[in-house]
């Protein structure tokens, strides 16, 4: 796995598990900058892998989003754990 599936993979995870987290939360998560996760988000968005969902505004400003995974994402991230654990278990043996 490359480093950028690397970085996808543990972004369509944190994701999954939160779909509203915030991007400064998944960039500390990662260990990553804040710019970094939302050109990364930019990709998988553009990419079809997510969706963004805008779930509340308070005189048209925008205060809640949440982040959702295509069924191409789900579909991805497991491409992508499946090729980990194989590449795990060569090594093993």
């Amino acid at each position: 796995m490359t480093p950028k599936e690397q970085v996808h993979f543990q972004i369509l995870r944190a994701i999954e598990l939160n779909p509203e987290i915030s991007q400064r939360d998944l960039a500390h998560q990662l260990g990553i900058s804040n710019g970094k996760v939302h050109y990364l988000i930019a990709a998988l968005v553009e990419k079809g892998l997510l969706k963004i969902g805008n779930f509340g505004r308070t005189g048209g400003k925008l205060y809640k989003v949440a982040y959702l995974l295509t069924p191409e994402g789900v579909k991805n991230r497991v491409q992508l754990t499946r090729g980990y654990l194989a590449r795990k278990e060569a090594e093993y043996e």
